[in-house]
């Protein structure tokens, strides 16, 4: 199995320890990836709003090279997923301004035909890879931990950008492998709601609300931890839980693990090559109820 691989800039920068995780996995489970170091930010939908033609061009660019190499494109980031989906939804459905954006690429040498359907890891290793091959690969289940899956925005919603209503199965695409690497899934109602990142530099303090909220509600029906596909929302619920904490006076210190985190762990891989010493809310508690040493 060989992708396109589009890692997405915060796993780059503001989440260090998602990306070499990600590669890590992968290559442990034979997933080749042929990286794009040339792609350019998705626009993680900010850019949209101002521009959406610009914010366009520049996912089309990204579709065009993974097209071009004649693979399918994977990413590990949700806010990724969600705008480069929407993007791709958007083209497909208008020739005319799949051609536009086309004129603005073509001087690069590149043109979308519409045929890349960018994919998130997490549905790649359900969909493409197979849970019937990953089972056997888990070496050492998670059994014992209680964990929370968190989705976010973007990989549950426009319903019909994303393919959800072909794959419904995506919409419990983190339970399933939850479940899969023996964990017990801790369903809350917050795991499909925003994180609150997309409002922090313009209100702090609702976003420290919707941090505080989701994670001691977990926290409160008994999760060890919290798992996300989303680099956004870690950085948001791991980076920020110690001021959510602060404004909402109570202790929360629940450790949010990205998703290849949680996978690797269950592959026997060690927290350090997993980058878990670099998660802001301490994994150490995890690590000892799981007999994992650092």
């Amino acid at each position: 199995m060989k992708y396109a691989f589009y890692p997405g800039c915060v796993s780059r920068g503001g989440c260090p320890e998602l990306y070499p995780a990600a590669k890590l996995i992968c290559q442990r489970l034979g997933i080749e990836l042929d990286e794009m170091p040339s792609a350019a930010c998705c626009g993680a939908g900010v850019m949209q709003e101002k521009n959406r033609l610009l914010g366009d061009v520049l996912n089309a660019r990204t579709l065009a090279m993974a097209e071009k190499r004649g693979l399918p494109l994977m990413t590990i980031c949700s806010t990724c997923q969600g705008v480069m989906s929407q993007a791709n939804h958007r083209m497909k459905s208008d020739p005319a301004y799949l051609a536009q954006i086309n004129s603005h690429i073509a001087e690069e040498g590149l043109e979308y035909k519409g045929t890349v359907q960018p994919k998130h890891l997490l549905w790649v290793l359900i969909e493409d890879f197979g849970l019937d091959k990953l089972t056997p690969l888990i070496t050492k289940p998670l059994g014992g931990l209680r964990i929370a899956p968190f989705y976010g925005c973007y990989i549950v919603r426009p319903t019909e950008a994303l393919g959800i209503q072909d794959h419904p199965e995506r919409q419990r695409s983190l339970e399933t492998l939850i479940s899969t690497v023996g964990a017990t899934v801790v369903d809350f109602e917050g795991k499909t709601r925003c994180c609150g990142f997309p409002i922090l530099t313009i209100n702090e303090k609702n976003s420290m609300t919707m941090v505080g909220k989701h994670t001691s509600q977990a926290k409160d029906l008994g999760a060890d931890a919290m798992v996300t596909p989303c680099p956004l929302c870690h950085l948001n619920l791991d980076g920020y839980q110690p001021k959510a904490a602060s404004q909402a006076q109570r202790r929360i210190d629940l450790p949010i693990l990205h998703l290849p985190q949680l996978i690797g762990l269950a592959m026997g891989i060690s927290p350090r090559e997993l980058g878990l010493q670099r998660n802001i809310v301490s994994t150490k508690p995890l690590m000892m109820k799981l007999g994992v040493g650092a």
